[in-house]
């Protein structure tokens, strides 16, 4: 609106951590990123403490999503960064253009998500043990698979004697 940034504030909850931090720009261009310069710039800060800062280049972004098919409009996505711990209170998150010129900018999007990335210390574990029980199986049915001649064969596996021609009933 009027080629303005405004600051956003969100309230976060200290249970809202890890917070990742992702951005939205809607641009008519096929690209953005241009000679490692900064698209962007994002600042996120909680009572006078600067949470997370970030120069946002969209360098990485190869394949943008369409906003419409009608538009000629694209939609980048670039990664601020994670704030791991967090305060309950308010969040104020700036975000300002940075030092590119030439991008037809037509909307910036702020996206959190809460709670990202936090993994279980107790799944690697068990998926170790997983993979070794199912190794040794394998290794077992190998190793005994091999040798079981006494294995039931499948009736099915030979054809059924002929009914009439040579050989057949008469």
């Amino acid at each position: 609106e009027g080629g303005r940034f405004r600051p956003v504030t969100v309230q976060l909850d200290a249970s809202d951590a890890p917070l990742r931090v992702l951005v939205d720009l809607t641009a008519r261009a096929e690209r953005v990123a241009g000679q490692q310069r900064t698209v962007l710039t994002l600042t996120a800060a909680s009572g006078g403490r600067t949470a997370l800062a970030s120069a946002l280049s969209f360098n990485h972004t190869d394949n943008p999503r369409q906003a419409s098919p009608q538009l000629p409009d694209k939609i980048f996505r670039d990664e601020a960064g994670v704030i791991d711990r967090i305060t309950s209170g308010p969040y104020v998150f700036t975000v300002g253009p940075g030092d590119a010129d030439g991008i037809d900018m037509r909307a910036v999007d702020l996206v959190l998500r809460a709670g990202t990335g936090s993994i279980d210390e107790r799944a690697a574990p068990a998926g170790y043990t997983l993979m070794g029980v199912g190794l040794a199986g394998l290794v077992l049915s190998l190793v005994f698979g091999r040798r079981g001649g006494g294995h039931p064969q499948n009736p099915n596996s030979q054809p059924p004697p002929p009914r009439w021609g040579r050989g057949g009933a008469p």
